[in-house]
């Protein structure tokens, strides 16, 4: 297997005053409907882990086998399995009525336990010595989403195992979209298998996403998250703030170690990006000013130019310098 840093490129840049400080690596890729490259930077057959930036993928099973559908589920319901979500109250308290309505408590799941990271409610937790519970973490939608089809398929209780029919199910959708073999898998923050592709198997999936038809199962997920960004991440983060400054028309997931995609319906294209050393500030950056480049994102929109341009501050409030764009994205 070729080492990710194989062929990268620098798509994100440190400035302090005059000084080029430090340089972020990284691959991407965009694709188009017919699963071509588009444009790339870097390699885009390099092996990767598309970790949270996959969840679109493993919610097929539950459109596409009749359980969504069985169990009334909304584009809220959609949009939280596909989510990374900060564990605010909107989120808590929409995935606990989910999870209360398929029978199943907080003991079902198979994420562990995570703080919240919304700051009122994580303070108000340690102010009454409440634990952090396993529906606080940010992938507790995407778990009920997976307990849903369970019950729906009538298997067992552990759905994280990669030989459980849900997590079959998984890979099945996952190979058909990124239309590849997956190579394997690696085990994921939340305890579920993340299967692994190609940087452009995973750009091919994101512009299929993106061709959907609006009533296909595709279609209802990815128009799930462009309707609902607020549960999708929540405030502050860059998937919620992004895809609010596109108004709805593109659909934007990050991934733990600095992974991102998008899904671009108008252009039907879809953008994958990893960036080597697993800095999300670079990813970040990256996926903002390729958004830029497709003329999705307005250029000079504040939260374009947060990313794109974002001010580095010390601790005096002083603005000391800029992560940007590296040259080969502008």
């Amino acid at each position: 297997m070729t080492h990710p840093a194989h062929g990268a490129v620098t798509l994100a840049e440190i400035w302090r005053g005059p000084f080029l400080e430090s340089a972020h690596q990284g691959h991407a890729v965009i694709c188009d409907d017919t699963g071509q490259i588009v444009e790339a930077w870097g390699e885009p057959g390099t092996v990767v882990l598309p970790r949270s930036s996959s969840k679109m993928i493993q919610a097929l099973p539950l459109l596409t086998s009749g359980a969504a559908a069985a169990h009334n589920l909304t584009p809220e319901h959609l949009a939280l399995a596909c989510a990374s979500h900060q564990g605010a109250p909107v989120h808590v308290d929409k995935v606990g009525a989910w999870l209360s309505a398929i029978g199943k408590n907080d003991d079902d799941f198979k994420c562990g336990p995570q703080e919240s990271r919304d700051p009122d409610l994580r303070t108000a937790m340690i102010k009454a010595n409440e634990a952090p519970c396993r529906i606080h973490n940010n992938c507790s939608g995407k778990h009920t989403g997976f307990l849903t089809l369970a019950k729906h398929l009538g298997a067992g209780p552990n759905y994280v195992d990669p030989d459980h029919p849900v997590q079959k199910a998984c890979l099945e959708a996952f190979e058909q979209v990124t239309n590849e073999t997956s190579p394997g898998y690696g085990i994921d923050g939340c305890s579920a298998p993340n299967f692994a592709c190609t940087l452009h198997g995973m750009a091919r999936a994101m512009a299929h996403f993106a061709a959907a038809d609006p009533d296909s199962a595709e279609g209802e997920l990815r128009n799930a998250m462009t309707a609902h960004p607020d549960l999708v991440a929540g405030e502050g983060r860059a998937c919620t703030r992004l895809m609010r400054a596109m108004n709805g028309k593109v659909a934007i997931k990050t991934g733990a170690e600095a992974f991102f995609i998008a899904i671009l319906p108008e252009q039907r294209m879809g953008v994958a990006l990893k960036i080597t050393d697993g800095g999300t500030r670079a990813a970040e950056c990256a996926i903002a000013q390729i958004l830029v480049r497709l003329g999705a994102l307005d250029p000079n929109h504040p939260e374009a130019l947060a990313y794109t341009s974002a001010p580095i501050k010390n601790w005096d409030g002083l603005t000391t310098g800029h992560l940007r764009a590296a040259p080969a994205l502008l």
